[in-house]
């Protein structure tokens, strides 16, 4: 088969190779998938970069989450055993944790909800307990992770304020369905979400971002708020000021999701009916703003490193190619910041 392998660290674009390998052995509680669609996600870049919390031996295929096929046909979303991921042509997943792809979503959409909408549904209702009619604030509001951030806000009934960079970034912050949108590179966030809010602030913020987000998050949060920790795309991991959340009574509240699949898997699994549920009646739906051709694979990962994208880039086998008319990548740290 093929897959995209990794063999040291660096960008994407100049260490992702295509390489025929043999298809992967499923090891015991393991099994075979053919890929359908492999969605694009920040971990992928920073797994190329050896900067992500796991790292898997070399040579690696980067690709954290999937829609697949089984040996009986059935189609399912799955997050690859690493070091065979997902943009390859077959993976290995743990079979008790393969999930039914929604009917209501194509390969390319479900390939896309799995993480995102996960992370999502546990940040709000789990960890921030987000009630109808709060206000949600949520950073790259039009990026993947911020994208069903603003759905599942909107789904609970809360007033959801999305911050982007960019015109264009707040066009689709706004079709999304965005109550109000701010543009960090125009707006003061701070005197926005005040001004929004009657004063009072954002009772539930989603940073995602981390930096001068999650500092200004800090600034506008509401009395009895909870800012929460989603990642650091911005590649700044802030040191908050404890004595600051104590003297305004705000709560930081971190989250990561992977543990659930340690601690609590059926929580994963009651959240996937929940969310496959909302899916089926249109509360949400992926957006998925870009299909890219196995072989447009490190293109898709480098766009997405830079931040550089709106909503989920999925890289999907038969997709036909396109030429690359983003800007030339710059290494940065900031990328997925959108």
């Amino acid at each position: 088969m093929q897959a995209w392998r990794v063999h040291e660290n660096g960008e994407p674009g100049e260490v992702m190779r295509l390489e025929e390998v043999d298809r992967p052995t499923p090891g015991e509680g393991q099994v075979l998938l053919r890929v359908r669609a492999a969605n694009v996600n920040f971990p992928d870049a920073l797994l190329c970069r050896g900067q992500y919390q796991v790292r898997p031996p070399m040579p690696f295929t980067p690709g954290v989450e999937v829609c697949a096929e089984t040996e009986d046909g059935r189609r399912v979303i799955a997050t690859p055993a690493l070091p065979h991921g997902g943009f390859a042509e077959y993976v290995v997943a743990d079979e008790r944790a393969l999930l039914p792809a929604p009917e209501a979503l194509d390969d390319a959409e479900a390939a896309a909800l799995h993480i995102g909408y996960q992370t999502g549904w546990f940040g709000l209702h789990r960890r921030a307990a987000l009630k109808e009619g709060e206000t949600l604030l949520v950073h790259a509001a039009s990026g993947g992770v911020g994208s069903a951030a603003v759905q599942l806000g909107k789904a609970a009934g809360a007033r959801v304020i999305g911050v982007v960079g960019g015109p264009e970034k707040a066009a689709v912050a706004r079709e999304l369905g965005c109550d109000l949108v701010i543009d960090r590179r125009s707006d003061d966030i701070v005197a926005a979400v005040k001004e929004a809010t009657g004063g009072r602030g954002a009772d539930v913020v989603y940073d995602p971002v981390g930096g001068d987000a999650y500092a200004k998050s800090a600034k506008c949060v509401a009395f009895e708020g909870r800012i929460l920790v989603i990642g650091f795309a911005s590649g700044d991991i802030p040191a908050p000021a404890l004595n600051h959340a104590l003297v305004k009574n705000y709560a930081i509240v971190g989250l990561h999701w992977g543990l659930y699949n340690q601690y609590d898997p059926a929580a994963i699994a009651e959240c996937h009916r929940t969310l496959t549920d909302y899916a089926a009646k249109g509360l949400i739906k992926p957006l998925v703003s870009e299909r890219v051709p196995f072989a447009d694979a490190p293109r898709a990962v480098e766009k997405v490193a830079r931040g550089a994208s709106t909503g989920r880039i999925v890289v999907v086998p038969d997709q036909p190619s396109a030429p690359d008319t983003s800007t030339p990548s710059a290494t940065t740290p900031t990328g997925g910041a959108q």
